[in-house]
């Protein structure tokens, strides 16, 4: 059909540096030079859940594995189009922001907050974003 992405096209890299997927889908998929990134939550590399961890470090944990799910494509958080973030209280907000501010640095990718009510396991943030890959590493 015309159009169609070529499957060799989409690929999906390794992510030694997070925990194993829970369920049927890979944390980052590369397709057409765009990265995208699944949901990312506070759950470390040997698959540690810290849902009774606090806000600020859950975020943290959470945007550390934002980082290495961008690396495992060879691109990163200048590469940021678009994130979208989960909060289970909005009243999250203001300190996310502050957190995030500082991990971003300079990139101010679009981004949504979307409150949400309880995330899954008792989770406070889940993270999920789209980037471009690095131009020094398009086809």
């Amino acid at each position: 059909m015309a159009g169609d992405i070529a499957p060799s096209a989409v690929t999906c890299p390794p992510t030694p540096a997070l925990a194993k997927p829970g369920g049927h889908y890979s944390h980052v998929t590369v397709a057409n030079g765009f990265v995208f990134v699944s949901g990312q939550l506070p759950i470390t590399a040997t698959g540690e859940k810290l849902v009774d961890a606090s806000f600020e470090a859950q975020t943290e944990q959470v945007l550390a594995n934002l980082h290495n799910a961008l690396a495992a494509a060879g691109t990163g958080v200048g590469q940021l189009v678009q994130v979208r973030v989960y909060l289970d209280q909005i009243d999250n907000w203001p300190q996310f922001n502050e957190i995030y501010a500082r991990w971003a640095g300079d990139a101010r990718p679009a981004r949504a907050i979307v409150p949400t009510g309880a995330l899954h396991f008792g989770f406070k943030i889940e993270i999920e974003a789209t980037a471009v890959v690095a131009g020094d590493k398009l086809p």
